[in-house]
């Protein structure tokens, strides 16, 4: 029986390469004779560069950027041929904000990858969005590459209060001549009620209050921009990061698609009998462009059954089948929740272990 184990990351516990790993030892454990292939996925959030450096190779390069604090972190990009993989997470993770006042986190960092990427003499630019903690519309990577505004681009979105004007043409002329692509998992406007303060401001630490403020603060620096591009699909993701990017001209593409383009998911899918998957929480929300749905949309097409590994599962059977999944199984229920969060690569090992006894041949 051949198994392709097909997760995302574990957000705050393992990596999606890690999660992949523990699943394989796991199944092993229970059906030795069984051929594990591995294809840890990511849908542009944290984990985006080291899921495509895991299977694509190429060349990793170190960069130091600024933070959404303004302090220095590490961040790294791949570069493959003439394309360039950036993951602003790495810059302006939520990891970064701890959930907290990211109305005063700017996304200058992802300005300075973005420009080594190109600098590097990267021709394509494909910036994972996700995971974020900031939400100042991608006023500080239009920062970073040199925008001519009436107020401080770079020192959060709070600042963008009483724009008036912002002139790109230094901003656009530095990406010219380079495809810019935007990798989102999710299909938001930047503003109103589905935007980005609105729909994701609370896991960034904005309260009711903060958040209709903030709509109107992005709502004005659309309004001196380009308001059409505003409610495009994908230019509130990532605290509206989508929004700064396709003003550069940027293509927004799903995430968890462009990843399993990458890999070749659809030709392992079909040369598997059984798909694995998996997240920290499978809920409603990982019917929209998240990992677990996206493989399951390949396992289907490749009428090949699909089952989900997750830290907690938060649907019922009739939701699950309809995101396209034929089981899931919560490493919670499994194994309790301190086991879970206390050695989750071992929980998760177990887990699968247990499973192999259901799904192998």
């Amino acid at each position: 029986m051949r198994v392709l184990v097909a997760p995302d990351k574990f957000a705050g516990t393992l990596t999606a390469v890690e999660a992949a790993e523990a699943i394989a030892a796991g199944w092993r454990r229970q059906a030795p004779d069984d051929e594990i292939v591995l294809a840890p996925m990511s849908d542009g959030g944290p984990g985006f560069v080291d899921v495509l450096h895991a299977t694509l190779g190429g060349d990793l390069l170190a960069v130091t950027v600024e933070a959404p604090s303004g302090d220095e972190v590490p961040a790294t990009l791949l570069l493959v041929d003439d394309t360039a993989y950036v993951e602003s997470a790495q810059a302006c993770g939520i990891h970064l904000t701890q959930a907290a006042l990211g109305e005063f986190g700017t996304t200058v960092g992802v300005g300075t990858l973005l420009l080594t990427a190109i600098n590097a003499g990267a021709r394509r630019v494909v910036v994972g969005l996700g995971g974020t903690g900031t939400i100042d519309g991608g006023a500080g990577l239009l920062a970073a590459l040199d925008a001519d505004p009436d107020v401080s681009l770079d020192v959060g979105g709070i600042f963008l209060d009483g724009i008036t004007e912002v002139d790109l043409d230094i901003a656009k002329g530095l990406v010219d001549g380079v495809e810019i692509v935007a990798a989102t998992d999710v299909d938001n406007p930047l503003t109103g009620l589905f935007g980005a303060a609105k729909t994701f401001g609370a896991q960034k630490g904005l309260d009711d209050e903060t958040q209709v403020m903030m709509d109107g603060f992005l709502e004005q620096f659309a309004a001196v921009t380009d308001r059409r591009l505003a409610l495009a699909p994908g230019a509130g993701a990532a605290g509206g990061l989508g929004f700064a990017l396709l003003l550069l001209g940027a293509t927004r593409v799903s995430g968890i698609e462009l990843v399993a383009e990458a890999v070749g998911l659809a030709a392992q899918a079909r040369a598997a009998d059984l798909i694995i998957t998996g997240e920290g929480a499978f809920d409603y929300s990982s019917r929209a462009g998240k990992v677990p749905a996206g493989v399951a949309a390949v396992a289907a097409e490749a009428l090949r059954p699909c089952v989900t590994l997750a830290g907690q599962v938060l649907v019922g059977s009739r939701e699950m089948r309809a995101l396209g999944m034929d089981a899931a199984y919560s490493l919670v229920d499994a194994v309790g929740e301190t086991r879970a969060f206390g050695d989750p690569a071992g929980a998760l090992t177990e887990l699968a272990a247990r499973v192999a006894r259901t799904w192998s041949a």
